[in-house]
């Protein structure tokens, strides 16, 4: 076998592996919003979540963006996770479409249809309007080309007449339990090395096509391709939260289960679908004509694709039942982490080592940002505490000043939080804009950095009110008028108010949002705050309180005016608006 042949081969899987990434890309591109809409809505029941999960990822060809779609939700506690293991079954049906693509390319020469569709594909994309659509052709095509190509090498190699080949496979005994056992274990980790099962399907189909591989020991390797991808998203959502890792769990344990009962009637379901196809299972070589023999094998991949369905489809109709037995299980094997105390800093939705798509991971990012502006409501909820415990301790004890500087230190360290969830979602997001992605998540990516920033913000004015509040609590200053606490916390009830409207905005839908409500607190809080600045001056002019308190007395009420301001510039990044837009 010439060097040549062998860079033909891994470059026609490397066009099939590419093909394969940027079709699923375009297809989430074109239909990204919509199947999360689907995917939220659609999963009533055991039996609607599996018929979603089919559907999505057929039309994505991705059973990864499935599932990571699906986590997503189970986080964002849009669904359970029991709906959540419904569609992760329907997303094993889903991916058995690729192996019917693969099998019809293995079949038939189509790399002469392909060049037509580049040509459509390069104009389409000029035309901007549909170059998502280009997007798509082009990895359909390259996909196409890379196995029209493959198909060609593998008749070039006369796998089929390679007799060092025919006798490595020979060594193993087709009728051993320990062959099919040899067999499934070397697809998974071929699947687990070069991480994608398309890719591996493909070299099953070549390998059963030319005659040089018995079909069971290719089912077998099938079966092994299976696990080999499971294990694959069990090890990257190690580093994920417990209900990815949950999920990953159930996906592995669907598939292990189902390769435990093929076993157990391994040659009968084979030979039933072989018989479905038409395929001979007795038919030597040398007993018949070589054409006949060629014409059967070329059967070969429907049988592979065919048995890959019926594998899934059964599967699924033995576990639908018991989706509340493996929740529990999956449950009880993954215990949840250790609680965080909410004073420590931890990402609850970004997670590094789960795989998705760019399009898929500004959902992740935008729960995350939700979690960063209800912990910033929290923080400003401790300042309100903090003001309320310096107007109660006229007479300081040690218990009170303790329990001051307790609170202090935690507001504090909330600032401290805040800095690092702005650093960490940005540097995600800025990975993710790396990707080549829609004009809309582009836009969306835009808004999320305004967001986190304003965000922030609110978190600076937080500690800022907190250490004036502090200064004033350990200095000599004399304490606010009771008049002068009334007024703070009327102010800051006004505030706390307008964090509400925007933690409702960024936990629900922009479109049931109305956005002049906060407008509205808005202007109360810059009014409110003119009229105590004015009734400020004529206090302190008429000796109610000393100037220096009147100074931080203002410092807080300014200070609230200006997290009110950070608030509406967070809805306008969210709502993709102006105040005077509106």
């Amino acid at each position: 076998m010439s060097i040549w042949i062998i860079f033909k081969l891994l470059g026609s899987l490397a066009l099939l592996m590419f093909g394969m990434k940027s079709m699923s890309e375009a297809l989430q591109k074109m239909a990204g919003p919509q199947l999360r809409h689907v995917l939220g809505a659609m999963t009533t029941n055991r039996f609607t979540g599996m018929l979603t999960g089919t559907l999505v990822t057929a039309s994505v060809q991705s059973s990864t963006a499935t599932t990571v779609m699906t986590v997503s939700f189970v986080n964002a506690g849009l669904l359970t996770l029991a709906q959540a293991i419904s569609v992760i079954m329907g997303a094993n049906i889903g991916t058995t479409l690729t192996a019917w693509i693969m099998s019809a390319g293995m079949s038939f020469d189509i790399t002469s249809a392909v060049y037509p569709a580049f040509f459509m594909g390069i104009i389409l994309i000029y035309l901007k309007k549909y170059r998502y659509i280009g997007d798509f052709l082009f990895g359909l095509s390259f996909l196409l080309l890379g196995l029209g190509t493959l198909r060609m090498t593998g008749t070039e190699m006369h796998l089929g007449e390679n007799q060092a080949l025919l006798d490595f496979f020979a060594s193993f005994d087709p009728n051993s339990f320990l062959t099919t056992l040899v067999f499934l274990v070397l697809g998974g980790v071929m699947t687990f090395c070069v991480q994608s099962s398309a890719a591996v399907m493909a070299i099953t189909m070549i390998l059963c096509s030319s005659g040089a591989l018995p079909i069971y020991q290719g089912i077998a390797l099938v079966m092994g391709e299976n696990i080999g991808t499971t294990v694959t998203s069990n090890l990257a959502a190690m580093s994920a939260n417990t209900q990815a890792r949950r999920a990953a769990l159930a996906h592995m344990f669907f598939n292990v289960f189902g390769v435990l009962w093929i076993l157990v009637v391994f040659r009968p379901f084979i030979d039933m679908v072989c018989g479905w196809v038409g395929y001979d299972v007795d038919m030597q070589k040398g007993a018949v004509e070589t054409g006949v023999f060629l014409a059967n094998s070329a059967k070969l991949s429907f049988v592979l694709a065919a048995f890959h369905t019926t594998f899934n489809v059964a599967n699924t109709f033995i576990l639908i039942w018991f989706i509340p037995q493996i929740e529990r299980f999956v449950c009880w094997v993954i215990k949840p982490k250790k609680a965080d105390e909410e004073d420590e800093f931890r990402l609850h939705f970004i997670t590094a080592g789960f795989m998705k798509t760019p399009e898929l991971s500004v959902l992740e990012a935008q729960k995350e940002i939700q979690s960063f502006s209800e912990r910033m409501q929290r923080m400003f909820g401790m300042v309100r505490e903090l003001l309320t415990l310096s107007a109660s301790s006229t007479n300081k004890s040690n218990n009170q000043t303790g329990d001051f500087n307790k609170l202090f230190t935690r507001i504090e360290k909330y600032e401290g939080i805040s800095d690092n969830m702005e650093l960490e979602i940005a540097k995600y997001l800025d990975s993710v804009s790396d990707a080549h992605l829609s004009d809309d998540t582009k836009a969306k990516i835009r808004a999320m950095l305004r967001e986190i920033s304003e965000l922030e913000s609110i978190g600076d004015a937080c500690y800022n009110m907190a250490r004036t509040i502090s200064r004033k609590y350990n200095g000599k200053e004399d304490h606010f008028i009771e008049k002068q606490y009334d007024h703070l916390h009327q102010m800051m009830e006004l505030t706390d108010q307008s964090l509400t409207q925007m933690n409702r905005l960024m936990g629900g839908r922009k479109e049931a949002f109305d956005v002049n409500r906060t407008f509205n607190i808005e202007n109360e809080i810059n009014n409110y705050r003119n009229q105590l600045k004015s009734q400020n001056i004529n206090d302190i002019n008429s000796h109610q309180y000393t100037y220096a308190v009147g100074t931080i007395y203002m410092d807080l009420i300014n200070e609230c005016e200006k997290l009110g301001d950070y608030v509406v510039n967070v809805v306008e990044a969210r709502m993709g608006t102006r105040q005077k837009d509106v």
